[in-house]
């Protein structure tokens, strides 16, 4: 068994979805004074590596806390896309991968953009699904579906159709995930555990592909 870490790390200077403040660490105690080192994080919940819950864009969409546990872990799989000069995933890219698509809860739509963190154009021009790719994947017994990019609707949206689509599914969001690269199974099972707290419309998760060596 070989664990694999899909996540970005997270500090003050990281890139952030536009009109996102970036996170703040604070020194609370150190070991010199009280004994002990202690940090306040203050933190947008859809900072880094993160997962989307309905709540985020729904408004009575569930929570990240009322979604059962085993939601968060399961069989995945890897599509790539990357090195596509169209940063539009349409429905036509996806149905070749059906069969896959059956065997898996989570799918990862891999694009290589996450080679551009910490760039400008990690903001631009990023690959992102179709609608109807969407709603076709809305379709699957789906937990979730993942991109390392920084959204999974287009740059420019006003709308946000396809996280409206897939989260009336109850299929969570995965974001900015990186080093997909490393994983070179077909199958292999995904953990994105998140923060336990009231009201969760996202949080940022440890990433972490499990896969048989």
């Amino acid at each position: 068994m070989k664990i694999i870490d899909l996540s970005h790390i997270i500090h003050p200077a990281m890139p952030v979805y536009p009109g996102t403040e970036s996170p703040i660490f604070q020194t609370g105690t150190t070991i010199e004074k009280e004994g002990y080192r202690e940090t306040k994080i203050t933190i947008y919940s859809h900072t880094g590596t993160h997962i989307d819950a309905p709540g985020h864009m729904l408004k009575h969409g569930n929570f990240l806390e009322n979604i059962e546990i085993d939601s968060f872990f399961g069989k995945a799989i890897i599509l790539n896309f990357d090195k596509r000069k169209n940063p539009l995933i349409n429905l036509d890219s996806l149905l070749q991968h059906q069969d896959k698509i059956n065997k898996v809860e989570f799918v990862i739509i891999k694009t290589g953009w996450s080679t551009y963190w910490g760039q400008n154009q990690y903001y631009e021009n990023y690959p992102y699904l179709s609608k109807e790719a969407a709603e076709w994947l809305s379709e699957f017994n789906l937990k979730g579906i993942g991109i390392d990019a920084i959204s999974i609707d287009r740059s420019d949206t006003n709308n946000f159709i396809v996280h409206k689509t897939l989260l009336a599914k109850n299929i969570i969001i995965i974001e900015n995930l990186t080093n997909l690269d490393s994983v070179q199974n077909d199958y292999f099972m995904l953990s994105v555990l998140p923060l336990k707290y009231k009201n969760a419309d996202g949080s940022p998760v440890r990433a972490i592909a499990i896969v048989d060596i």
